[in-house]
């Protein structure tokens, strides 16, 4: 019997530095898309994917994350004594009730394996969910949600992935596919950032993982991996050697790497385009701006 994915890990204890000087004093995770922080879009996609424990694996310099999840009982008074219902409903998607989260510290950054391996005791015998916040995809089904439906009847573990141009494969974990079936594949071996030119095929990792319990045992035994760091990828990578239990699952959905500069803003331009109250003078803004930009060329 397939047990059901209830729990989901956070690795969010990086420094941001791609962002520095603003992460200096503000947790990456807590920079906001249009109006809510990239936490909230993992935390939204997580809730209508069923899950109902919520691991953080966080390090020092981290506790504004944990205060934008607790109850703010000034503000929620305020707002209801103005009448401000709407914005009353909005802040309270942010509350997370007692006992459905929970913090662990990464002491040093020793790699995404690493900080998984950090909430092995929380996770116990039971399957697991992976959300890197940094990957926010825009879906009509939300991502873990079409991956947990598809892990209902495969079991076993499975990884998000798309197809990325050539070029960039070697930024990604590439799966090497043993069998295409269309939604799904299953995986003959997974490479952690190959060398240009190497990649087995061009469909590459994205941050969302659900995994067995047994990748916590096998990341016990890892030894560092590339960058000198312990990679979830080789983790992932021994299960396919022993059990080929391991799927990458081809979700519908825009992804947006959000652990870029570039790609932050490509999500913000997207997300606003995509709220009625804001795509009129957005896109009326972005085509402006555009005319402005040619005639000036």
């Amino acid at each position: 019997m397939k047990r059901k994915v209830t729990k989901a890990i956070f690795p969010v204890a990086g420094l941001g530095t791609r962002f520095l000087p603003a992460t200096k004093s503000v947790p990456k995770e807590i920079m906001t898309l249009v109006d809510r922080p990239l936490i909230q879009y993992a935390i939204d996609e997580a809730r209508a994917a069923g899950i109902t424990e919520f691991i953080f694996v966080t390090s020092r310099g981290k506790s504004a994350l944990e205060d934008y999840f607790d109850h703010s009982p000034e503000l929620e008074a305020n707002l209801r004594k103005k009448g401000k219902d709407a914005l009353l409903k909005e802040l309270k998607k942010t509350n997370m009730d007692s006992g459905a989260i929970a913090y662990i510290r990464q002491h040093k950054a020793l790699g995404l394996g690493h900080a998984v391996w950090c909430a092995r005791r929380l996770v116990g015998d039971e399957p697991f969910a992976v959300i890197l916040p940094d990957d926010v995809i825009a879906a009509e089904k939300p991502c873990l949600q079409q991956m947990v439906e598809a892990h209902a009847e495969t079991g076993g573990n499975m990884v998000a992935a798309m197809e990325v141009p050539a070029e960039k494969t070697s930024s990604y974990g590439i799966l090497d596919v043993k069998e295409d079936m269309g939604s799904h594949v299953s995986v003959g071996a997974m490479v952690e950032k190959p060398v240009a030119g190497t990649a087995p095929s061009n469909l590459a990792v994205i941050g969302r993982y659900i995994l067995s319990p047994k990748i916590m045992h096998n990341l016990n035994e890892m030894k560092s991996g590339v960058g000198g760091e312990i990679q979830l990828t080789d983790a992932i990578a021994q299960e396919i050697k022993g059990e080929q239990n391991v799927f990458g699952y081809r979700f519908t959905g825009q992804r947006y790497d959000c652990g870029s500069k570039a790609g932050f803003l490509q999500a913000t331009v997207a997300f606003g385009l995509a709220r009625e109250d804001l795509q009129d003078e957005l896109a009326e803004f972005l085509q402006a701006s555009l005319s402005m930009r040619r005639a000036a060329q």
